[in-house]
């Protein structure tokens, strides 16, 4: 019997999918009561779900129902980081294939996605090919880095080709002639996907962003321009509509424009300001404190504590927009006492090695929280 855990919109059709090619198939959603009741029994358990922390919830819960010998297939976009806990998570006598997928609603309705495995597939080749053609990529976590690898291709790509109609049309280009000879080219595919934007959404502009976030790297400098461009799609409510929607989004949003950036890994701004805007290929980042969560002081009195709090939450930032500290082109600092800069200067170094971006550092006579000894703001190259 196979357990499949998530009915979304691509659960349902790959669930289907699988009854159909004669499976004995039992669906769990949220909402439907315990999923321990779902995976009783079950001798292959799947998991297509929203992103890691959904699957490690589900399959935390799940966890006291599966029986030994089990074989769970994770199929969400996840990433290799958390394909590795995931099997921490689970004990040894339960296996693990990390198999996410390329494609949309309609092959995993026809039966025509590409699975990407990782890890032993010998025992689920069978259940996996009832989706479509199995590439076996190696060890665990191959698939799922696999798939971020082509995300970061075929998103930016999509960006690349709605950004060129925008170019064409500002400058009085037919859009159906650019995208004819686009279609010459080795984006033809791409651009004839943005010709006429899906009415239904077959993969989520949101769910592209993630994507993106989880295949960050220091140098991925096209695919953190295509997530400023999403981010900002998202601010103005495209997140649930189709990814070919970035068309008409930058079409009528201009070449350049204005976007908060406020990541979920920092501590949430108090809704007066943002963290960071982003404008075109530069980022503008407000003035970081040593706060906590919950808004209190990290580090009271300790010049230390609170520039590595500072520089830990400005890392953040940096890496949500594919940035790193070597991209910061001006750094402003403001300390209540001078005379604890050698403090703040050690941990500055640590952070920004090689040679220094531009800089200033005054002294004021208080900050905006009691307790406060430092706060630091940033102007931040994207298109290094």
């Amino acid at each position: 019997m196979i357990a499949f855990l998530g009915q979304g919109r691509m659960g349902v059709p790959m669930a289907r999918r699988l009854t159909d090619t004669g499976h004995d198939v039992t669906t769990w959603r949220r909402g439907d009561g315990p999923v321990a009741g779902a995976v009783a029994g079950a001798d292959v358990v799947i998991t297509m779900l929203r992103d890691g922390d959904a699957v490690l919830e589900v399959l935390g819960d799940a966890l006291p129902a599966l029986k030994p010998g089990t074989t769970v297939v994770e199929m969400s976009t996840i990433g290799p980081e958390a394909v590795r806990r995931v099997r921490a998570l689970l004990p040894p006598e339960i296996a693990l294939v990390d198999a996410p997928v390329l494609g949309s609603v309609q092959p995993a309705a026809d039966g025509t996605l590409t699975v990407l495995a990782g890890g032993e597939v010998s025992g689920v080749r069978e259940v996996l090919s009832a989706f479509g053609t199995v590439r076996e990529l190696g060890p665990l976590g191959a698939g799922a880095a696999m798939k971020l690898a082509v995300m970061n291709t075929v998103v930016p790509a999509q960006v690349l080709v709605a950004e060129t109609l925008a170019y064409g049309a500002a400058h009085g280009v037919d859009r159906d002639a650019l995208l004819d000879v686009l279609g010459a080219t080795p984006l033809g595919a791409v651009a004839e996907r943005l010709r006429v934007p899906s009415e239904q959404t077959r993969y989520a502009l949101e769910l592209a962003a993630k994507d993106l976030r989880l295949g960050a790297w220091e140098g991925s400098t096209l695919a953190g321009a295509a997530l400023g461009r999403l981010d900002g799609a998202i601010a103005e409510g495209y997140g649930t509509r189709d990814l070919s929607s970035v068309a008409p989004y930058v079409a009528q949003a201009g070449l350049a424009r204005a976007v908060p950036v406020n990541p979920a890994t920092v501590p949430a701004t108090n809704g007066m300001y943002s963290h960071a805007v982003r404008a075109g290929g530069t980022l503008y980042v407000s003035g970081q404190v040593a706060l906590d969560a919950d808004g209190k002081v990290v580090g009271e009195g300790d010049m230390t504590a609170q520039a590595e709090a500072i520089f830990e939450n400005i890392g953040r930032i940096l890496a949500d927009q594919g940035a790193s500290f070597r991209d910061i082109a001006f750094i402003r600092s403001y300390m209540v006492d001078m005379d604890q800069r050698a403090a703040y200067g050690a941990v500055r170094r640590r952070y920004i090695t090689g040679t220094p971006p531009a800089s200033t550092t005054v002294e004021v006579s208080r900050l905006f929280v009691p307790g406060l000894l430092l706060e630091v703001d940033l102007i931040v190259s994207l298109t290094s």
